[in-house]
């Protein structure tokens, strides 16, 4: 059984709280995601298209990669075998992932439009480092703004003259970018080459701050 300090008293007049500052923002990173996919009876065969397709958009997109502007980095790359029906392997298929992700939206269209060798499978838009540690600082001092004046609020309510801070802990959260998927055909894929740039709109985000923690009510 627990021993209870006999000089111990538990806190009087302690209130639970929480605030939240929220900060809408435009959404200023673009990622677009190019996908090979290959398949054939020889899974060597199968590789090879595959590396032969990505080392081709790799060269073409590190011509216009600028650090921060358009990061170029590959993703996915799998080869797995194919069956049939009954559970025969009849061949191999794979796929290859190439992310032109940056902050200058024209430059990683017009490159995603001028590769060829691979076919647009994904774009979706985020926040900067720099967009999403500006934004949280807003985010941050309102919800702390917000805290203070409800815990004012509630002293006043509760017929206290004021307040101390006791404990408090904030956590930030920022909503991702919705993904759009994009799935082309081989001759709509050779319709946007010859730098037709892919058609991109960002939307806004939110980056929520919570604040809470407990006041002691004086």
């Amino acid at each position: 059984m627990a021993q209870v300090n006999p000089g111990w008293t538990p806190p009087q007049n302690v209130l639970q709280l929480s605030a939240t500052g929220t900060v809408e923002v435009q959404q200023d990173l673009l990622s677009v995601t190019l996908v090979a996919n290959r398949d054939g009876a020889d899974a060597a065969t199968v590789q090879t298209q595959l590396k032969t397709a990505l080392d081709a958009a790799l060269t073409e997109a590190r011509k216009d990669a600028r650090a921060g502007q358009m990061d170029v980095h590959t993703g996915n790359f799998s080869l797995n075998p194919r069956y049939t029906r009954d559970g025969k392997m009849s061949g191999w298929q794979g796929a290859a992932e190439l992310v032109l992700e940056g902050r200058d939206f024209p430059r990683v269209t017009q490159t995603a439009g001028r590769i060829t060798t691979l076919n647009v499978g994904n774009i979706s838009y985020g926040l900067s480092r720099e967009q999403r540690a500006k934004s949280e600082v807003e985010a941050q001092t309102l919800a702390i703004d917000a805290f203070k004046q409800k815990a004012g609020e509630l002293a006043k309510g509760f017929g206290f003259a004021s307040y101390g801070l006791r404990e408090v802990s904030v956590n930030s959260n920022t909503g991702g970018g919705q993904p759009r998927m994009m799935a082309m055909s081989a001759k709509g894929a050779s319709a946007m080459a010859s730098d037709a740039p892919v058609p991109v709109e960002p939307g806004k985000t939110s980056v929520v701050v919570n604040v809470s923690g407990s006041v002691q009510l004086k």
